[in-house]
């Protein structure tokens, strides 16, 4: 008999050998086919597995759903109009609008007395790369695997997704120090200019994707607004270039 699931969790070919390799192991199960793209699995079984089982057999950040359950999912989510949607995407989106303006009141209060707008730049930079790298540390495991499914270097070279919050700590640093800072932006422009390619095709595809950006901590889609993140970033750091 053939049952198909739906699973929540996997990001990489990774987690497909996983969520495979574990339900395989599983007494009276034959055949096990996972669809990455369309996050499901399909099990051929000789008797039958209650639910319970298959969660049990698969590490924690999976989530195994029946057909049932999915059907009734995809009914909720065809009933609901856009505006719901939408709405639910800007409540998604919130802890990522409210760190922004976050780092943004800090950097002008930091200099609202004596004004600079470079001075202001830097100081936004240098928070931005610190707070977000922050959350990417919470989960540094499995960080890597969210941040590659839209970043085309961290797809291809795996150990970049682990030092890349590294990388961001250390830019932090040098923008809020004032050090080497025409190395650090043309890091930050290098960098940067990379991700913005890979959330360009995603978004250009439509894929429905967990942004890394925050990490795995939060739960936060692929957006517009991860576009426009990256492209603030880009654009202070070429105008810092031009005016240093």
């Amino acid at each position: 008999m053939k049952h198909t699931y739906a699973i929540s969790g996997m990001t990489c070919n990774g987690c497909k050998a996983t969520v495979k390799d574990n339900l395989r192991a599983l007494a009276h199960v034959t055949h096990v086919v996972v669809d990455l793209d369309n996050a499901s699995a399909e099990i051929t079984m000789a008797k039958p597995i209650s639910i319970e089982k298959l969660q049990s057999a698969l590490p924690e950040k999976y989530r195994i759903i029946g057909k049932e359950d999915v059907d009734k999912q995809a009914l909720y989510q065809t009933s609901h109009h856009t505006e719901a949607n939408d709405k639910s995407k800007l409540q998604q989106l919130k802890p990522l609008l409210l760190i922004i303006f976050g780092i943004t009141t800090a950097s002008v209060l930091l200099h609202y007395k004596d004004w600079s707008w470079s001075a202001f730049m830097l100081d936004f930079m240098g928070l931005f790369f610190v707070i977000f790298s922050f959350f990417k540390l919470l989960d540094l495991n499995g960080f890597p695997d969210s941040f590659r499914m839209y970043d085309p270097l961290a797809k291809q070279v795996y150990v970049y997704g682990w030092i890349y919050p590294f990388i961001e700590i250390g830019l932090g640093i040098m923008f809020l120090m004032r050090f080497q800072i025409k190395v650090a932006l043309v890091i930050t422009l290098v960098i940067l200019s990379i991700t913005t390619i890979g959330v360009t095709k995603t978004l250009l595809d439509k894929k429905s994707i967990r942004c890394a950006c925050l990490g795995t901590a939060l739960q936060l889609p692929m957006t517009e607004a991860t576009f426009i993140e990256n492209a603030i970033m880009i654009i202070m750091a070429i105008l810092m270039m031009i005016y240093l």
